[in-house]
């Protein structure tokens, strides 16, 4: 039995230990980090990246050529989970892994609302991001007055892109795309539309027909030889072709062969005749690598040397703008990131970010970045979430597994990547994923609420930059914004010296 004295006694000695304790760690011992501190993997990695930001140069002069990346449907966290996914897939640390785009010093967010909806779609995104105005979803090329789908209101509506805009000072011009040409985000580039799905004459409306609504692939093909992109590669040929040949023209016309019959004009239909295109040996270029949407990457090698990759046709656009000595605007865009995600396929949607990536480092190697800004960005994001708590290194597609946790009500495992909204939701209750294969390519991640196909999400998006007036890329802005700074970059904000020739 312990007396109180004894109780007395062994207070005071505790008090003492505790008192001797704090006085050898009094706050004067952590003036500055300590040994073990300064050799941990993560400190040395912050004291680095501040030299790193610290000695980078500003770069205050305008650019000859501005590339514009457009991950469509990439936010923030499917750039989070598709880091994660390349670096796994080369067999590093995923988790401090970084994409290309992530190293470049220069970001922001936009806000990506259109003037009708919370939530954007891709027309007006990307609309906003090439003409400095916004308008309502599915519109493209036109103020935020017209109404979707209607024609007649359109006329006098229309606001310069700024490909016109750089075309009309004597820059060469360029859209790639692993989509349709004609889809949503490469068209905001050229074409003024009250209707997204305007692809072909056969998509028209009947009133727009009998108003004299031109489809999106005639304006491409039709724009005056001084507005019309020097570069255009992607899918869609069927919406050039007749439906005699193949294709989606009621009209009977063969927009190939028109596009050809122009001066110096060039059209290519797989890899191998893209890979033959020398620079300087054309004016214009048309790409037409399917019929419809390009292969996802994941499926591109079964299709043998027939399709490029996004890698390929950027670094072909580079090399064929880039013998304008006036200087370049070039859009990519990373298209099937958000047909991945409307379908709740992760393995897709982080294969074609990835590619993205190195569709970029492709850029940055082949680029001089004193007079080519750069800028990376999605038009909106999508309801992928990453949740759960899957330990370090768990394959991102596979199961959140969490030994601590309490386990779910249902009893069932859980993906780490769900969906908000798509077609992996179920009315029945979901599946248990522990019984699929969630690293299949084709795999679909579940999703809360059961759509035909995953509705966009509003949140913000990142935008990446380097090169001349990258610094302006900064804090919180519209999406509008974006065009305003690509035309100030390429000093078509101010009245060009006298008149320029077009090529």
């Amino acid at each position: 039995m312990i007396t109180p004295t004894c109780r007395r006694l062994l207070a005071g000695l505790v008090s003492a230990a505790l008192a001797g304790s704090a006085a050898a760690q009094t706050p004067a011992s952590y003036a500055q980090p300590t040994a073990v501190q300064r050799t941990d993997p993560m400190f040395v990695d912050g004291q680095a990246t501040l030299a790193r930001l610290m000695a980078r140069k500003t770069r205050t002069g305008r650019a000859k050529n501005v590339i514009l990346f457009i991950g469509d449907g990439m936010g923030p966290s499917t750039v989070t989970a598709g880091r994660i996914y390349e670096g796994q897939s080369r067999g590093v640390d995923g988790e401090s892994n970084l994409l290309s785009f992530e190293r470049l010093p220069h970001l922001a967010l936009q806000k990506t609302y259109s003037t009708d909806s919370q939530v954007v779609d891709s027309a007006a995104s990307a609309s906003a991001m090439m003409t400095g105005v916004k308008t309502r979803n599915g519109v493209m090329g036109l103020t935020g007055a017209p109404r979707k789908g209607d024609c007649l209101a359109s006329r006098g509506a229309e606001v310069a892109t700024l490909a016109e805009i750089a075309r009309a000072a004597g820059k060469s011009t360029g859209a790639v795309t692993t989509a349709r040409l004609t889809h949503a985000t490469p068209a905001a580039v050229y074409a003024h539309s009250a209707h997204r799905d305007w692809e072909a004459d056969a998509d028209l409306s009947p009133e727009a027909a009998a108003a004299g609504c031109r489809d999106i692939a005639r304006q491409l093909v039709e724009s005056p030889r001084g507005s019309r992109l020097n570069l255009a590669m992607g899918g869609g040929r069927a919406r050039f072709l007749p439906q005699a040949g193949g294709g989606r023209r009621r009209d009977g016309r063969d927009l190939i062969k028109a596009w050809r019959a122009g001066p110096r004009s060039t059209y290519v239909a797989d890899a191998l005749q893209l890979n033959a295109l020398r620079p300087g040996a054309q004016d214009h270029v048309l790409g037409l690598f399917d019929a419809d949407h390009l292969p996802y990457e994941l499926d591109r090698p079964a299709s043998g040397s027939t399709v490029p990759s996004l890698s390929q046709m950027t670094a072909k656009a580079i090399d064929l703008l880039s013998a304008d000595r006036d200087g370049y605007f070039l859009m990519v865009e990373a298209g099937r990131i958000d047909h991945a995600s409307h379908a709740n396929n992760a393995a897709r949607t982080l294969s074609e970010t990835a590619e993205l990536s190195r569709a970029v480092a492709t850029a940055l190697g082949k680029v001089d970045l004193d007079d080519t800004l750069v800028i990376v960005t999605a038009d909106h994001s999508h309801g992928l979430t990453i949740s759960g708590y899957p330990p370090r290194n768990n394959p991102i597609l596979g199961l959140a597994t969490d030994e601590d946790g309490p386990g779910t009500a249902d009893r069932k495992a859980y993906t780490t990547l769900t969906f908000a909204t798509g077609p992996g939701g179920t009315k029945e209750g979901r599946d248990n994923p522990a019984d699929d294969t969630t690293a299949a390519k084709s795999y679909q991640q579940s999703a809360l609420v059961p759509l035909s196909s995953a509705a966009h999400a509003g949140e913000d998006v990142a935008i990446y930059a380097d090169g001349p007036q990258a610094h302006l890329i900064d804090g919180v802005v519209e999406q509008s914004y974006l065009f305003h700074l690509m035309r100030y970059a390429l000093g078509l904000d101010r009245p060009a010296p006298g008149v320029r020739s077009l090529r």
